[in-house]
């Protein structure tokens, strides 16, 4: 299932935040709208969100009313300020915005004095926007078969938070992992984290693995270890909002202590994410911001409150896990495993190579 897509001239998703009660498209037909969807987690997931941007600034393009392609890149770099704004923590939201404007300034300057047609620039942000899509599907899938690789037929996995086709455009990342051992028929089971404040594994990871019939158990947060500690856990997987150069994974909150508790139990651990995940120009983990949300989420459930009115809470979104924990970083250009600043650079250059060669059969194509 896509879980974000271009229709009638708007930016479409599946709304998360009403899963698994309701399964409802919502659309967006403005600039501001869409960086609202992503603010308000109608989509969440670090290839998700890189998507919906992606056609946030298609969507820019196409309502634009500039007259000329100057004032068109003025829109469209106003449109990156807005959807960058929107959460800080997952890279690549503004990966995906910056890789629409650069073709947008590209394609001004290959027409030099010569005035680019508005329409045919908006055109051009929308096959690009469509390509960064479907290329997440596959790399998806070219990642979730490269982690099979080190899951044993029968094994255990335990996985924090949505990593399946609701975090992505297709497939997932960790549930990637998954759905791919599931196809070669390993016979799997997976230990699915309840995933507080937020409940994204109960609300979306175990309504995915239903939907799909692989065999699971929802559990509390703060079962992991216990499960971890009687030997009923041989793999834990989980995905990354961002990957620092050094392999620091910024991750669902709840995510470090998995990593710890796995090490004292000496459980192999694997990051899941694409090469566009990892930002080479931050040197460690400590350097990656983390967003923190609000009081609600903690205090409130399904908005009853749980605890008392006006409860001071402190709520960040995502933690970091150091690369010390990790047993490798998994990607779509293969396993990165220790020193992770040589082989995480090497594949972030493979998966670079991969996109322009893809950009130039299409534009050999047309």
């Amino acid at each position: 299932m896509r879980t974000v897509f271009w229709q009638d001239g708007q930016v479409k998703m599946i709304d998360q935040r009403l899963l698994p009660g309701e399964e409802v498209i919502a659309a967006f037909a403005t600039v501001p709208e869409v960086a609202r969807s992503i603010r308000e987690m109608y989509v969440r997931g670090a290839p998700a969100i890189g998507a919906t941007a992606a056609y946030g600034m298609a969507l820019a393009a196409h309502i634009s009313a500039a007259g000329d392609t100057q004032s068109l890149l003025n829109d469209l770099r106003q449109a990156k300020e807005t959807l960058d704004a929107a959460r800080p923590t997952a890279v690549n939201l503004a990966w995906a915005t910056r890789r629409l404007l650069r073709v947008a300034e590209q394609l001004a300057e290959d027409a030099g004095a010569a005035q680019l047609e508005v329409e045919e620039l908006a055109r051009s942000l929308l096959a690009e926007a469509e390509a960064l899509a479907d290329e997440d599907v596959e790399i998806n899938r070219r990642m979730g078969f490269n982690g099979a690789a080190v899951v044993p037929d029968g094994a255990n996995l335990l996985h924090h938070c949505n990593t399946g086709s609701l975090a992505t455009v297709d497939f997932g990342t960790a549930l990637g992992v998954i759905y791919a051992c599931q196809e070669q028929g390993k016979h799997v089971h997976v230990w699915v984290d309840e995933t507080r404040p937020r409940l994204q594994g109960a609300r979306l990871t175990a309504w995915e693995l239903m939907r799909a019939e692989v065999p699971m158990h929802l559990i509390a947060d703060n079962a992991a270890g216990h499960l971890m500690r009687t030997g009923q856990v041989d793999v834990v997987v989980f995905g990354a909002d961002r990957v620092a150069a050094n392999g620091d994974v910024a991750n669902k909150i709840g995510t470090y202590k998995l990593a710890v508790v796995a090490r004292e139990n000496g459980i192999p651990v694997y990051c899941v994410a694409p090469t566009s995940t990892v930002d080479l120009e931050l040197s460690d983990g400590d350097k990656i911001p983390i967003e923190e949300r609000g009081a609600g989420e903690v205090a409130e459930i399904g908005r009853r409150p749980v605890a008392p009115t006006d409860v001071p809470v402190y709520n960040p979104a995502f933690d970091i896990t150091p690369h010390r924990y990790l047993t490798g970083i998994v990607t779509e250009e293969g396993i990165c495993y220790p020193p992770f600043t040589a082989s995480l650079e090497a594949a972030v250059e493979r998966g670079r190579a991969a996109i322009e060669e893809r950009r130039a059969a299409r534009s050999s194509q047309q």
